[in-house]
């Protein structure tokens, strides 16, 4: 599936974390603690990290400074990815994405399916690029974003990964 070669060093990344909810905060932020540590425990450094209620505007502006920042290079966000009322994530980042990666919320879909079958379909996790950041939207449960790190995620943000990865694309997502 995935091949490391040892004769490349590893490139850690700068990463945010944000969670999106309306009732968690730090001290019980689950899903947004465990990003952080498994983003650490890769050998990347998490260089922001904050809860923020679902409400679109204020996510914007969560994104829209994190995008801007030239020193963090992905943002994982995990909650508001569902289909109530409150859940907005995907509409909240939608309108600032310079690029859709459509394949990573299909191949979310198709790994979580074999975990909690048609479930699923309740999940709009969507990836993206904006001002040649990497951005992932992820559930907000605990098993989805460790569907996503494990099986996605951790793979995809070392350089070391072949054929291919994310974090190679790094240098290049500015391109003229």
């Amino acid at each position: 599936m995935t091949e490391h070669f040892k004769d490349t060093g590893f490139i850690p990344l700068r990463i945010a974390v944000l969670t999106v909810s309306d009732s968690r905060t730090e001290a019980d932020d689950k899903s947004g603690g465990w990003l952080r540590d498994q983003v650490e425990i890769a050998g990347h450094k998490v260089v922001a990290k904050e809860i923020v209620p679902d409400d679109v505007y204020r996510m914007r502006a969560v994104f829209s400074h994190w995008i801007a920042d030239p020193q963090i290079q992905v943002v994982l966000a995990t909650g508001g990815t569902g289909i109530t009322g409150r859940d907005s994530t995907p509409e909240a980042i939608a309108p600032l994405l310079d690029k859709q990666i459509e394949g990573f919320g299909e191949l979310f879909r198709a790994l979580s399916f074999e975990e909690i079958g048609p479930a699923t379909i309740q999940s709009r996790a969507m990836a993206g690029l904006a001002n040649g950041t990497f951005i992932f939207c992820l559930p907000g449960s605990g098993g989805a974003c460790r569907t996503a790190w494990d099986k996605i995620l951790r793979s995809q943000l070392d350089h070391r990964t072949r054929p291919c990865n994310f974090a190679q694309l790094i240098p290049r997502l500015l391109e003229k």
